[in-house]
């Protein structure tokens, strides 16, 4: 908003130079967005924040310095007089029009403004029209209260019905656009048809031209929410629009009225007769109470000051303190109904730079949460073995989260989806209840930039509520996807393509690097991974997760052309499970010795009952048994496949022979033929 040094000067004498008294409205709240210089005077662009609509006007600012300078203020003289017996003023919708006034005047002259009015008005960057348009202009800066003037002879009827717009009626704006209008416009209309958008603009065919003779002045106060929805609505917004969305002055509207009305008949030799003033329902002033503001003033600003002072301070701002002790704030201010609000406005004119600079107090010397530090080493770890975080948004797409399966356990017992009423991200309208789905997102924006080869891990939280509009419950989870091939040492040269078993190496990893009990691997279908190439994750017998191969079905929607493997887990759950203690086992002395074993089993066995068999079956001088390969190609029966595995034998106490790994051999091989009905190959 543009506001003009000379102007402001006129209302309050500051006694500061234009760059003192740019520093000055910047220390009490109104930031300066830049200054210039405009023929003799200088123009401040002033950054009016949306709750201080009182201060939209050269009154409001000088107001402000008035307080803070203790200065008085020069309010010009504005006569006044009383409304008539009869009115030519309807309000049919008095819940968006709290008051609404009109003035005849008579015999007006319409023509050019003199100088000093074209002047102020080019300050604030406003051209000429004519004198009545630039008079409500005029009015309008200095007071802040945004006002219209018909020819009453244009009008029907010569009155002003206030209403909601007809179906299929329009409206030529003073713009000469075409307007059509819908039921939710408020409207000033004659006795026929609108001839105004209410606190917006007026139509072009009721509007002054050099022809008028008589006028009829329009101060009204409207709801706020109606005018800004009317604006968005019809894509128009004014200079009054825009007061009338942050608010104006309820109270001040009859002496706005004066103040034009007085000017228009002092510069157009126009005489003054009828005036109406329909105001359904009266302002109730707003009263705070506060019995102890000073000491509400010390614990909130950290300074000591004497209630007289904090008064005194309040009562420049036109704030007044009743007998029985409550502040009356003036109708002016409609960002005050609190008694913060009232230690706000007094910090305001003390000064914020005076406040000084302290840490908070601490109950208790700041350390890591108990779990933070396995989670930096399960990070280190996973970035050691080549794994980049991922970030993503915890607001995410409802229809594209609900195709993915999510983590069981969240403590919620009949567990909801936490929906979000007004978001902030066009389409993310839930907070995720799975990483997946943003795991999912990276992957794609990395294709996308020709990325193929990834291998990418996330923490973060997860919510659900069991009962609607209850606060969340936020579970931490650990997601993994990998796909293309592994990373190699030279870049030139990719490895081999990843495939589960790289997934589940990395998940038993994370395992190893939090201290948990060994995690179980069972198959099982996961709503988003592919059928007989997903697993279920156990701890302690407990589900905690899934991993497996992408649905063949979310890959085509999201235009993947290679294979994706994607896990997730509850990590509060895994991180509440106590960690297992490091165990010391002495460097081996004796050499061990490795055999291979290739059994034929169904795809019914998975490899995890194999090496649970061999390794939980106190064979004589086991030491370690891993897994191989698969074989399933040729020669195989359909539903079976080959599965080697490697077993190492080794004793603490001297160097095996043969023989004796040859007989605990053959025990491990009669056991996986009885247990698994394996056939060796």
């Amino acid at each position: 908003m543009l506001i003009s040094y000379k102007w402001l000067n006129e209302l309050v004498s500051t006694g500061l130079d234009a760059e003192e008294l740019s520093e000055k409205l910047t220390l009490i709240g109104l930031e300066i967005d830049g200054i210039h210089a405009k023929d003799d005077d200088t123009i401040f662009d002033i950054e009016v924040t949306s709750n201080r609509g009182d201060c939209l006007s050269h009154l409001g600012v000088a107001r402000e310095l008035s307080a803070a300078l203790a200065k008085p203020i020069n309010i010009p003289e504005i006569p006044s007089d009383s409304p008539s017996e009869t009115s030519r003023v309807v309000i049919e919708d008095p819940k968006d029009c709290y008051r609404f006034t009109a003035r005849i005047i008579e015999g007006v002259k319409v023509g050019p403004s003199p100088d000093w009015l074209v002047r102020k008005l080019d300050a604030v960057g406003e051209r000429s029209i004519n004198n009545i348009a630039d008079i409500t202009n005029y009015v309008m800066h200095e007071l802040g209260q945004p006002m219209h003037a018909f020819d009453l002879d244009k009008l029907k009827e010569q009155r002003i019905v206030v209403r909601k717009a007809r179906k299929g009626e329009s409206i030529k704006t003073l713009d000469e656009e075409d307007r059509k209008l819908d039921v939710s416009v408020l409207a000033i209309c004659d006795a026929e048809s609108p001839v105004a958008v209410a606190g917006v603009m007026g139509g072009l065919d009721s509007g002054v031209t050099e022809e008028t003779k008589n006028v009829l002045l329009e101060v009204a106060c409207f709801d706020r929410d109606s005018i800004r929805s009317t604006s968005s609505r019809l894509n128009l917004s004014t200079e009054a629009s825009y007061r009338f969305e942050r608010g104006v002055d309820i109270e001040g509207v009859v002496r706005a009225s004066n103040r034009a009305a007085s000017l228009i008949a002092e510069l157009t030799n126009g005489t003054l007769t009828e005036f109406s003033d329909v105001y359904p329902k009266r302002h109730k002033p707003v009263s705070i109470s506060a019995p102890d503001l000073a000491a509400e003033f010390e614990r909130l600003s950290g300074i000591a000051l004497s209630i007289e002072k904090i008064d005194g301070s309040l009562e420049g701002l036109g704030i007044h303190k009743d007998s029985d002790g409550a502040y009356r704030i003036p109708s002016w201010r409609h960002d005050m109904s609190i008694p913060e609000d009232l230690v706000e406005e007094a910090a305001r004119m003390h000064g914020y730079e005076k406040i000084g600079e302290e840490l908070p107090r601490a109950s208790s010397a700041g350390e890591y949460h108990s779990l933070e530090p396995r989670k930096r080493r399960l990070r280190e770890v996973l970035a050691s073995n080549g794994f980049d975080e991922a970030m993503s948004y915890s607001f995410v797409d409802a229809q594209k989260a609900g195709a993915f399966a999510k983590v069981k356990a969240m403590g919620a017992e009949n567990e909801r989806e936490v929906r979000i009423k007004d978001p902030i991200i066009e389409g993310a309208d839930l907070m995720r209840p799975s990483l997946v789905s943003g795991l999912i997102d990276a992957v794609q924006t990395n294709f996308n930039h020709k990325a193929l080869d990834l291998s990418l891990f996330e923490i973060g939280k997860a919510f659900a509520t069991d009962d609607a509009g209850a606060p969340p419950l936020e579970r931490e989870l650990l997601g993994f996807v990998i796909t293309g091939r592994e990373a190699h040492a030279n870049t030139a040269l990719r490895g081999r393509e990843m495939d589960f078993f790289d997934l589940k190496g990395a998940i038993e990893t994370a395992g190893d690097s939090l201290g948990t009990p060994a995690l179980v691997f069972r198959a099982a279908e996961i709503e988003h991974l592919q059928k007989g190439q997903s697993a279920e994750i156990l701890l302690n017998g407990q589900p905690v997760g899934s991993a497996g191969k992408l649905s063949a079905e979310i890959a085509n929607t999201y235009k993947f052309k290679q294979p994706v493997y994607i896990a997730e887990l509850d990590l509060t759950a895994i991180l509440e499970t106590d960690e297992t203690a490091a165990t010391y086992s002495p460097l081996d002395v004796f050499p061990s010795i490795t055999r291979d074993i290739s059994l034929v089993v169904s795809d019914e066995v998975s490899l995890d009952q194999i090496l649970r068999t061999v390794s939980g079956g106190g064979f004589k001088n086991l030491d370690s048994v891993s897994y191989v390969d698969t074989y399933s190609g040729k020669g195989m029966e359909s539903g079976e496949r080959s599965i080697t595995i490697r077993i190492e034998y080794r004793s603490g106490a001297r160097t095996l022979t043969d023989d004796e790994v040859d007989m605990a051999h053959e025990d491990v091989r009669n056991t996986l033929k009885s247990k698994l009905n394996a056939a060796l190959r």
